[in-house]
């Protein structure tokens, strides 16, 4: 669904009655839920055991896994085709313990797994000796079934031919230093996907979309679920639909309804309501709007984690622009390049894993009262230019005939200068007026030099890029120098061409939602599963607080927990 249709079925779902917000959620107070009378008069144009609300990296796992139960299984996409947001993801899942590890005798013991999740989860309640090492009850649980699931859910979809997979060894966890066992292994990879690990969204939509088609799936996309409906005594019992059209359409679900709606990112409302930093929106599809957030909010759920998001840098032109193609930059690519703030300093290691560069951008500066790092500017030089440019994991060093739009370019310094400070302007309307500092000039110069002499050396002393092993992981391609001392650094030029863009920060997705049970159950304000109501994937609440574990520890989550609302949704008696 392209930005327009989006508008239009925001326009429509608004009009029908489709916002109804809990206090603190929104504005509007229009139920989202059917009564019980409601219900009652209520006609259906369609009756299924399971309806799954959402065809991408949670919702068609969980209509597969329905399906292979033996239910009747039909899946609502608003947008008008498969994937969401995994589409444009590079869908590396991480598997705990899972049977490639195994086979290879590599060993991850669930204590191990456990504990490193829970380090990374809670640091400030992290305590070793603690039987849940610090966690809840309820996070020590979920990332339990997470450990107990992901793999059995990994194994049938590729025993079924929907994901069959590659076992992708020696890709590291992204604090691989505090693991004692499986410091790499996790990672699964979708069978046919490139070798460089960049596309595996579209594959895995394609093989997904293809089982839940050969396999009796009923897929309907352009239909936005505005409602959910329940009986007299609060059961959910189904769904209503807009379609895109502009008509109706009444769902019964003779078991459950499982929502996978994606997250909130594209919802400006939500983002600065919940969120606690300034963002202008990410890469996940332009069709998570928070949804299930507002169908849930009537029903009084509990609402977790929603101030966290798993985050990335992303090119401050495309979120502006809510350039639906964009990608975050998964790995900032050059070895002759750095970023420096509004003042032209560095501030932070360009080759930190993705969500925590990410953070960088929104730190405040209290004395001066201002974000000094809401904007960063990548610089590079044409060596970089001719050995790391890269259309894939985001990356802003594009190669010839790419789009080059967000690219400044300059044959000296200064007349970079002069182009990143009117690109700047151009922006200033939503970037708080920022502007270079003065002495920009003289301070990136001096970044350069020092960036240089650590270059040569190979050691970092202020930032310490490249000491670390998954640092390796997103250096990208860079010109093979057999003498250098550290990969991910090279001395920048002496004289021009340069080049910059800028960048802020950004979601891959929101992480907060309604609270579910280890079933997905979503569950009340009195820790009661809502019967028949069912949460996967970024739409409800993760456990994993701020972290990011892995590569893949989105989507490895999402199947497990897809795998067990399938199987709990199977197991519920049949509604009127």
């Amino acid at each position: 669904m392209d930005e327009k249709a989006i508008k239009n079925s925001r326009r429509n779902f608004l009009k029908k009655g489709g916002v109804g917000l809990a206090a603190g959620v929104g504005t509007a107070a229009v139920g989202l839920t059917l009564g019980a009378a409601e219900a009652q008069a209520a006609t259906f144009d369609a009756e299924y055991d399971i309806v799954v609300v959402g065809g991408g990296g949670g919702g068609l796992p969980a209509a597969l896994f329905s399906r292979w139960h033996g239910n009747k299984v039909m899946v609502l996409e608003k947008a008008a085709s498969l994937g969401g947001t995994s589409f444009k993801a590079a869908y590396w899942y991480w598997v705990p313990n899972n049977a490639a590890m195994k086979a290879a005798g590599m060993e991850d013991p669930k204590p191990d797994f456990l504990r490193y999740v829970a380090r990374l989860t809670a640091p400030q309640y992290y305590d070793p000796s603690h039987p849940r090492f610090g966690l809840t009850e309820w996070e020590y649980a979920m990332c339990e079934a997470i450990y107990d699931s992901a793999s059995p859910a990994a194994e049938l979809l590729s025993q079924k031919g929907a994901l069959p997979y590659r076992h992708v060894a020696p890709v590291p966890d992204y604090f691989a230093e505090l693991e004692d066992k499986a410091k790499t292994g996790r990672v699964l990879f979708p069978k046919d996907g490139a070798a460089s690990m960049s596309d595996g969204g579209q594959v895995a939509t394609r093989t997904l979309s293809a089982a839940a088609k050969r396999d009796g799936v009923v897929i309907k996309t352009g239909h936005r679920v505005q409602r959910v409906i329940q009986n007299a005594k609060g059961a959910v019992i189904g769904v209503e639909a807009l379609t895109d059209e502009g008509g109706i359409l009444r769902v019964r679900a003779r078991k459950g309804v499982i929502f996978a709606t994606g997250g909130f990112t594209h919802d400006p409302e939500l983002r600065k309501n919940f969120l606690n930093f300034p963002l202008y929106g990410g890469c996940a599809a332009l069709s998570n709007e928070g949804d299930f957030i507002r169908i849930s909010s009537t029903l009084g759920v509990q609402l977790r984690n929603m101030n966290h998001a798993w985050m990335c840098p992303i090119s401050l032109e495309k979120a502006v622009a809510r350039d639906g193609s964009m990608s975050g930059m998964f790995s900032n690519a050059g070895d002759s390049m750095i970023l420096v703030n509004k003042y032209g300093k560095r501030v932070v290691d360009e080759k930190l894993q993705y969500n925590e560069l990410a953070q960088k951008f929104f730190e405040w500066d209290g004395q001066k009262a201002e974000y000094p790092n809401l904007v960063l500017m990548s610089i590079w030089d044409q060596r970089s230019q001719d050995h790391s440019a890269s259309s894939e994991y985001g990356r802003l060093i594009v190669p010839p005939g790419a789009d080059d739009r967000h690219v400044i370019k300059g044959n000296t310094i200064e007349e970079l200068v002069v182009g990143i400070s009117a690109r700047l302007k151009k922006y200033q309307g939503v970037i708080g007026g920022m502007r270079l500092s003065d002495d920009f000039v003289s301070n990136i110069k001096a970044s350069i030099t020092r960036f240089n002499d650590f270059a040569k050396t190979g050691k970092d002393l202020d930032f310490h890029r490249g000491d670390r092993v998954v640092e390796q992981l997103f250096n990208g391609d860079v010109k093979d120098e057999p003498s250098r001392k550290n990969a991910t650094m090279w001395p920048l030029s002496d004289s021009g061409p340069y080049y910059a863009a800028l960048v802020t920060g950004g979601t891959l997705d929101t992480k907060g939602g309604p609270k579910t049970s280890t079933d997905g159950k979503v569950l009340d304000n009195q820790d009661k599963p809502i019967p028949g109501l069912y949460g996967v994937g970024n739409c409800v609440a993760s456990a994993s607080g701020g972290a990011y574990w892995a590569g893949g520890a989105t989507l490895g989550p999402i199947l497990a927990f897809a795998y067990r609302a399938a199987n709990a949704a199977n197991a519920e008696p049949i509604k009127k």
